[in-house]
């Protein structure tokens, strides 16, 4: 009764959302109801005149599986002018076109961008224009020949989909090689495919455009231009210095020609002799590069974007394209070198609070500097090592990183890189730019309530660099120039390194204290957790660990605990220790810096300090008795391991640093060559930041501030109320 009240599209769909209620049915179960619903249509429509074709059928089925998606989408229609178009290699066939329709499937906002800035442009090329949404429908949308479709889809980890875009790419998958459906599913879709990718992933590049664009073919869809690739790598020689000057590149030659009427022929083909550009698309698509990888890798606002619709909410649209089988030749070095930050990732680093300087280097304020110019407290760094927290200046020379590590806590919006080919920005601009934009914000500061002047004239004067603001400082091709120009201006040194390049590790001049990060201690599992981009990655890791047993100077592994990911592999830890032969051991828990479509991580993987303290003692337990628990920093979840050979001098732990010794052994140095080694500038550790003590690390000097919750829990504790 109700269904006589139904169109065509809601019946199906209605049978279709009622049997994904229940889980016990399988998909066929729901194929199978899907066209037994669209057959009581056909005998309805029958009756009353209208008559259902088989065409009909298979659209039903496709629209009442497409309702399989997370979120209703949206759709923009533009009327477009009579545009005739010849579309496959075959044999020419005009169409018409009256609407398009722009999918996209996006993990951090990259593809939406770009979707966005399509229609905007399709916008300026159409005449007239029309606009309304409406629920998505693949019967009426995706398979009709009026309609050009653009699909936009980013390669994400491993060659894989966005989260958004998986199903529908699963789908498309088995559809294109499953033997019942009829290989001309799709002959009604007229479409383009743009991917999204970086060839710096070579294996996997562009993985999913160039699948989706060979599925959509093989299921009889007219592909009306080769897959568009966006790269990512603005050092690429193939493309035009990055994913925006690609998509620019695009537009007129690819995107919006098929849409161009061009006097006395056709919008894209000469009738006379057929030799066009979508004539031959289908031939130049096979000179698209085999498989490579990408990471669909911007933090952009998720703001609501009329008339673009998810890939995620097309599971019908099922295609595939010849497929490619000769190599692309990327990664070359390009004739003019381009600067590293494309206008795309300025913008969403400076909107991050990044103050960049030049074309590849930054520097940024940590909450530990605003925290001690208020008498608050200082980082892990004071307790571990004697910092002045407010006179620590975060920077990098480098953005660009050979890793996508699952926690960091910059959500990926930085480049990626395996070698040195940007511009090159000279060390004395890189440390004055430093300095002037990190005394800019401290500048700021004054005023601020509860803010101390004094503390403000003596964070005008940066006493430390830690140059681990972002990337992989180490690239820059000068990072032994800037270290000499910083230990010059009196500025201590603390560099970190993802252990990617050894090379350059073992080219280091003096440091006052060189950092590895060692975030999983497996070959699986640093791959899981740190992503890299090379492919001989642990070898790497492993050639990077024994250069920094031969450094002269202080040295720290870094270890990163994530819960369920790492934290159970304390032998493994051990060995690698006993090949670095680190001086200290920074053991500190992951930081939740909120949800990201970029990482998997929940506060769950955040272990409590006691897990982190638990893990310590038993790492120390498991190494012979060289190592034990020198210090801790309950505030920021850390604990730092220290060599009780070196640094435990008459029952008394040194992990603290003499600055100013340093400085004499440096100059020292560069007068004389003699080397110097951590013993000759280190300094006795207070006894407020000794593990054990009551103070956990922190500084009885600071104002401890806490917040009203943690405040109450505080003083319940304290007085025994649980």
């Amino acid at each position: 009764q109700s269904a006589s009240k139904m169109s065509h599209w809601d019946l199906t769909v209605h049978i279709s959302r009622a049997l994904q209620n229940s889980s016990a049915l399988s998909y066929s179960l729901l194929l199978a109801a899907s066209v037994v619903g669209a057959w009581i249509l056909f005998q309805r429509r029958g009756r009353q005149g209208h008559v259902i074709s088989a065409s009909s059928v298979k659209k039903a089925v496709l629209s009442s599986s497409s309702q399989m998606s997370l979120r209703s989408p949206t759709t923009r229609k533009a009327m477009l002018p009579t545009t005739s178009c010849t579309s496959t290699a075959n044999g020419s066939v005009d169409e018409t076109f009256n609407k398009v329709r722009v999918f996209y499937a996006s993990q951090l906002g990259r593809a939406k961008h770009f979707a966005t800035l399509l229609l905007a442009e399709l916008a300026g090329v159409l005449k007239q224009q029309k606009q309304q949404q409406q629920s998505l429908s693949v019967a009426t949308v995706a398979t009709s020949p009026d309609t050009l479709c653009y699909f936009l889809l980013p390669t994400y980890e491993g060659g894989s989909p966005p989260d958004t875009g998986a199903w529908f790419c699963k789908w498309l998958a088995e559809a294109a090689e499953d033997w019942r459906v009829e290989r001309g599913h799709l002959s009604g879709l007229r479409f383009i495919v743009i991917g999204l990718g970086n060839s710096l992933y070579a294996e996997n590049y562009n993985l999913i455009a160039k699948r989706v664009d060979e599925q959509l073919t093989q299921l009889s869809g007219t592909r009306l231009r080769p897959p568009v690739l966006l790269d990512e790598n603005v050092a690429s020689a193939t493309g035009h210095g990055g994913q925006e000057a690609d998509f620019q590149a695009a537009l007129q030659s690819q995107l919006l020609d098929p849409l161009v009427s061009k006097k006395n022929k056709s919008a894209c083909c000469s009738e006379a002799t057929g030799n066009s550009a979508c004539c031959q698309g289908a031939e130049a698509a096979s000179d698209v590069a085999e498989d490579h990888s990408d990471v669909d890798n911007d933090n952009l606002d998720e703001e609501d974007q009329e008339g673009l619709v998810d890939v995620e909410d097309i599971g019908g649209v099922l295609s595939s394209a010849t497929r490619s089988n000769q190599k692309q030749k990327l990664g070359q070095e390009a004739t003019t070198r381009r600067a590293m930050v494309t206008p795309l990732v300025r913008k969403s680093l400076e909107k991050q609070g990044y103050r960049l300087i030049g074309s590849h280097s930054g520097v940024k304020l940590c909450r530990w500097t605003k925290s001690m110019l208020r008498g608050r407290g200082g980082c892990y760094k004071h307790a571990f090592y004697g910092i002045a927290s407010h006179r620590c200046m975060e920077a990098t020379p480098s953005l660009a990183c050979a890793n996508k590590c699952v926690f960091c806590w910059r959500h990926h919006t930085n480049p990626v890189g395996t070698e040195w080919r940007w511009l090159e920005d000279p060390p004395d601009e890189i440390l004055s730019g430093a300095l002037d934009a990190h005394r800019r914000m401290i500048r700021e500061f004054r005023g601020v309530p509860g803010v101390m002047p004094e503390r403000i004239s003596e964070g005008m004067q940066p006493r430390h660099c830690a140059l681990s603001l972002v990337g992989e400082p180490i690239m820059y091709p000068r990072i032994n120039q800037l270290l000499h120009l910083l230990h010059t201006s009196g500025i201590s040194s603390f560099l970190v390194t993802n252990a990617q390049f050894p090379e350059a590790m073992r080219q280091l001049p003096p440091v006052t204290q060189l950092y590895v990060s060692v975030d999983a201690a497996t070959p699986d599992s640093l791959k899981r957790i740190d992503r890299p981009l090379f492919k001989d990655f642990w070898q790497r890791f492993i050639d990077c660990l024994r250069a920094m047993r031969d450094c002269g100077q202080r040295t720290v592994y870094r270890l990163t605990l994530v819960k369920a990911w790492n934290t159970e592999e304390v032998q493994q830890y051990a060995k690698l220790v006993d090949l670095g032969c680190p001086d200290f051991i920074e053991v500190k828990g992951v930081t939740f810096c909120g949800d990201s479509k970029a990482s998997q991580l929940t506060m769950g993987n955040v272990p409590w300090h006691k897990e982190v303290v638990q893990f310590s003692q038993a790492l120390a337990d498991s190494l012979a008795n060289q190592y034990d628990i020198a210090c801790e920093h309950e505030h920021s979840n850390c604990v730092l391991l220290a060599n009780k050979r070196k640094f435990l001098v008459n029952n008394r732990w040194h992990t603290w640093i003499d600055y100013d010794r340093f400085e004499q052994l440096y100059g020292r140095f560069v007068e004389t060559g003699q080397r110097f080694n951590a013993a000759d500038y280190m300094a006795e550790t207070p006894e407020w930041a000794v593990y054990g003590s009551a103070e956990q690390g922190f500084d009885p000097n600071e104002t401890r501030f806490r917040r009203r919750a943690a405040a109450a829990a505080a003083a319940a504790a304290a007085s025994g109320d649980y």
